[in-house]
C-alpha cells in the first residue's frame, strides 16, 4: 500500500466536479439541457405534477409537453403541462442553458459568487435579473429529506453583521457586543452534514428547540457545545450526553469535546459573506445559509450539479 505524503495527510481529499470544458460538452444547446432536466426530474418517465402519477401521462406533438388524462386530475380537458412546470425555471424568459451556467458557477465557487459577477458573465440586462436568478437557485438548495444528526454532534451559535464602530455615522446603533447583529445557530456531525438556521434570540428555549429538532437522541454519542448558558440542562431536560468547553478560560479542546468543526464552517460562511457578498440582509440570510450548507454537505459528491438540478 502506497504511503501518503505529508501534503496528502494535511490536506482534505479533493472531489473533482464538473469543469467548464465538461459543462460545455454536456450542454451545447437548449435541447441538451432539457433532456438532462427531464432525466433528473423524472428518471422513470414523465410524472404529472398535479396528481403525481404517470399512469395516465402521454406525450403530445408539442416538444417537452405532456398531457394527463386522469379524471381526478383534470377539469374538463386533459391537464397539459411542460417540463419546467412547478420548477424554479417555470415562466422564465432566460434560456435553460443560462440557468445551468449560473448554477454551475455557484456550485464551483467555494465561497460563493456575487450577483454582480453573474451579471457580467451572463450579460444580463440588469443586476436585479442576476440577483433574482441566484436567489431562486438558492431557494431550491434546501434539503427536502432532512435527517437528524447522529454520532458526535457539535452545536454553536454565531452572529452575522458588522461592528457598530465600522458603520457610517448615520447608521450607528450605539449598541455594544452582539446587539444589532443577527444570531445564527448551527449543528454539525463530525465528518458529516451541517444544519444551520437564523434565529431571533439566542435564549435557552430557542436553543433547546433547535437541538431537539436536529439531533437524533437514540443515535447521538456526544453533544459538544461551548459555555453558553442557553445550552444548560441539555443532559437533564433533553436526556443528551452533553459536554462543554470553556472558551473564556482558554479551553478549546478536551479530548473529543470541542466545537472546532462547527467554527470552521462559520469561518467559511463569514469569509464568503464578507469577501464575496459584502452585505447580506436579514430578509435573504436564510437563502445564503441554504447555499453554503448545500455546498458543504455535498462536498464529497462528484455529481453535485445533478443533485442540485434534481431539487430545482
Amino acid at each position: 500500500m502506497k504511503k501518503k505524503s505529508k501534503h496528502d495527510q494535511h490536506n482534505p481529499k479533493f472531489t473533482p466536479q464538473l469543469t467548464i470544458g465538461q459543462f460545455e460538452r454536456m450542454f451545447p444547446d437548449e435541447d441538451a439541457c432539457r433532456t438532462y432536466l427531464a432525466n433528473r426530474r423524472w428518471p422513470n418517465g414523465a410524472v404529472c405534477p398535479r396528481c403525481n402519477t404517470q399512469d395516465h401521462v402521454y406525450s403530445i406533438a408539442k416538444p417537452w409537453h405532456w398531457e394527463c388524462s386522469n379524471p381526478e386530475c383534470r377539469k374538463g380537458n386533459a391537464y397539459r403541462f411542460s417540463l419546467t412546470v412547478k420548477t424554479i425555471f417555470e415562466n422564465t424568459k432566460y434560456p435553460l442553458r443560462v440557468w445551468f451556467q449560473v448554477l454551475h458557477l455557484m456550485l464551483t465557487s467555494r465561497k460563493g459568487i456575487s450577483a454582480l459577477q453573474i451579471q457580467r458573465m451572463i450579460g444580463s440586462g440588469s443586476y436585479s435579473t442576476a440577483f433574482y436568478m441566484c436567489h431562486r437557485l438558492r431557494a431550491s438548495m434546501n434539503d427536502p429529506e432532512f435527517r437528524q444528526l447522529m454520532g458526535i454532534v457539535e452545536i454553536d451559535e454565531t452572529y452575522m453583521g458588522g461592528k457598530d464602530a465600522n458603520r457610517h455615522w448615520d447608521k450607528k446603533q450605539h449598541i455594544r457586543g452582539t446587539g444589532g447583529k443577527i444570531p445564527v445557530i448551527g449543528a454539525i456531525s463530525r465528518k458529516g452534514n451541517v444544519v444551520c438556521q437564523m434565529i431571533e434570540h439566542a435564549d435557552m428555549p430557542t436553543l433547546h428547540r433547535f437541538v431537539n429538532r436536529v439531533v437524533d437522541k437514540d443515535k447521538v454519542e456526544l453533544v459538544a457545545t461551548d459555555e453558553h448558558a442557553g445550552y444548560q440542562y441539555l443532559a437533564r431536560w433533553q436526556k443528551l450526553p452533553h459536554e462543554t468547553v470553556n472558551h473564556r478560560e482558554g479551553e478549546y479542546v478536551r479530548g473529543l469535546v470541542h466545537t472546532n468543526t462547527m467554527e470552521s464552517f462559520w469561518s467559511l460562511l463569514k469569509r464568503g459573506i464578507v469577501g464575496t457578498y459584502h452585505n447580506v440582509s436579514k430578509k435573504y440570510l436564510p437563502l445564503y445559509l441554504a447555499e453554503f450548507s448545500f455546498r458543504f454537505n455535498n462536498r464529497h459528491e462528484a455529481d453535485i450539479f445533478g443533485k442540485a438540478i434534481a431539487g430545482c
